[in-house]
């Protein structure tokens, strides 16, 4: 099993509102790419336990928000591995946008 893939992304909207902006992004983030869907999406807490689909490939993970920074940790598989640079890129800058005040 490969090392987890671990990006932190600071914010300063509080729990609640990250939440809330993370629960309507994900799945709007991945309209956007379109080799990438989300099989599955559960929230429990301030934890959102994740399964998506890219290239025909699986990866799991889970982003925990808390008060000034959001943690996401996904394992991708083998196939996936050499992409990890440029998903690790994607997740900061999405992160990034929707955690941004406005």
């Amino acid at each position: 099993m490969s090392a987890p893939l671990i990006v932190s992304i600071p914010h300063s909207l509080g729990r609640d509102e990250a939440i809330r902006r993370l629960k309507m992004g994900l799945s709007r983030a991945a309209a956007n790419v379109p080799v990438l869907s989300v099989d599955e999406e559960r929230w429990e807490n301030n934890r959102m336990n994740f399964r998506v689909r890219a290239m025909g490939q699986v990866a799991a993970g889970h982003v925990d928000v808390e008060d000034a920074v959001v943690r996401v940790e996904v394992t991708l598989p083998w196939l996936l591995q050499r992409f990890a640079e440029v998903a690790q890129a994607a997740i900061q800058k999405s992160g990034q946008l929707l955690l941004t005040k406005r």
